[in-house]
């Protein structure tokens, strides 16, 4: 319906093609002066105001901004009151992630035939044998006396002998999911039987030397910390209720030669033994067990007020 004011037609209550008059529009707050696009809410010339609301009509017809406003509503334009932004970025002290790995380990002697086999390949990528889950160990630590009892006596004296850290038992679950896991637990195997055996016979250098020594670390510095120990003893079984995995491995030592262009420099690792074959289980039992060994001139500079104090804990001694 047209209407008129002082013998005139309002141009306000003008009905458009699209059955709404412009008052109409205004009252849903969209400001049609110098507009003659009709009700498009995305023609040029709306003044959609500061209500979100009225904001998320456009927004509705860009998909990038898609009901920003309406999301926007009461958030704080400028963030929150009171907190200052940062202009700079603040770097984080964060260990690297080889002094942050607490993993049970234990080390390959860097010694030949130990640092080039290939056969002890895969432990060498990890820094030696890691039980890949958490294990049990159990720790021992005594002081013996000589208990002294005299005749007629109620009570024996006892006097101080020596004091020791016991064996350390460590039990540890192996799963093995595929090849690459299967080749582990192999090297994992021919590891434990190379550290319980001595240098009998072959090369002159090494005749007669005893089994090598490894260091311990787990669980952080004060825990175990390059402890030094040698295998006294492991089993681990082979279950007759699990699958086994086929994986190859080398044998021989690792050793580098030139590939491609000499201008690059490239080299790759390869192996100068054969190739084999063999079957780990999906799930076995390693339990290892280790004795702390100290050469005779650590021990005899001991001192226990630097123990107490714990001033052995970084030295890479392996006092425990």
């Amino acid at each position: 319906m047209t209407t008129f004011k002082n013998g005139k037609i309002r141009n306000d209550h003008i009905i458009r093609a699209d059955g709404l008059a412009d008052f109409e529009r205004h009252a849903n707050e969209f400001d049609m002066s110098g507009s003659t696009k009709g009700s498009d809410p995305t023609a040029s010339g709306f003044n959609f105001g500061k209500d979100p609301f009225v904001n998320g009509v456009k927004d509705f017809f860009n998909p990038s901004e898609l009901a920003k406003s309406i999301r926007s509503k009461n958030a704080p334009v400028d963030g929150i009151s009171g907190v200052k932004r940062v202009k700079e970025s603040a770097p984080a002290g964060f260990k690297k992630s080889t002094e942050q790995d607490w993993r049970v380990k234990l080390s390959i002697p860097t010694i030949e035939p130990f640092k080039s086999s290939a056969l002890l390949s895969p432990l060498r990528h990890t820094g030696g044998l890691v039980f890949p889950y958490t294990p049990s160990i159990i720790v021992s630590h005594s002081a013996n006396y000589n208990a002294i009892a005299p005749t007629h006596t109620n009570y024996p004296y006892y006097a101080y002998q020596n004091s020791q850290v016991d064996q350390l038992v460590i039990t540890g679950d192996f799963f093995v999911q595929n090849g690459i896991e299967a080749q582990y637990w192999v090297a994992a195997l021919h590891y434990l039987r190379s550290m319980s055996k001595m240098f009998f016979g072959g090369e002159a250098d090494t005749i007669g030397a005893p089994p090598p020594i490894a260091k311990l670390n787990g669980y952080g510095d004060h825990i175990f910390n390059n402890v030094p120990v040698i295998v006294t003893q492991f089993t681990t079984d082979l279950p007759q209720d699990v699958d086994y995995i086929a994986t190859g491995f080398s044998t021989g030592q690792e050793k580098r030669r030139s590939v491609g262009s000499p201008q690059y420099g490239q080299t790759e690792i390869y192996a100068d033994g054969k190739t084999m074959t063999g079957w780990a289980p999906t799930q076995s039992l390693i339990t290892v067990t280790v004795q702390p060994v100290y050469s005779r001139s650590e021990i005899a500079q001991f001192s226990l007020n630097k123990y107490v104090n714990g001033g052995y804990i970084a030295d890479g001694k392996g006092f425990i």
